[in-house]
């Protein structure tokens, strides 16, 4: 089976403590990502749930932004505990 290089990119951090723990697994990096794309391949899907900080959420996202905007205008807004918690079960 003829061989390819992938490259990449990652925090210099995040690749020294990924070496250290496929290291004291007794694999390499190459190993590991090898694992994970064989996975990927055969179950057509990620092999682990991924979530969405929910700060970055579309809503919360728009909600910035107007709270910025009445921020930048000089407009003071005020809310209450009370408030603040209706918003959280709308």
């Amino acid at each position: 089976m003829a061989q390819t290089m992938v490259n990449f990119r990652m925090d210099s951090d995040l690749k020294a403590s990924m070496e250290k723990v496929c290291k004291e697994m007794g694999m390499s990096m190459t190993t590991a990502f090898t694992i994970f794309a064989t996975k990927v391949s055969r179950e057509k899907r990620i092999p682990f749930e991924i979530t969405a900080d929910p700060f970055y959420s579309k809503e919360n996202t728009e909600s910035l932004k107007a709270s910025a905007k009445q921020l930048d205008s000089g407009k003071v807004v005020t809310k209450t505990f009370e408030d603040l918690g209706a918003l959280i079960n709308e």
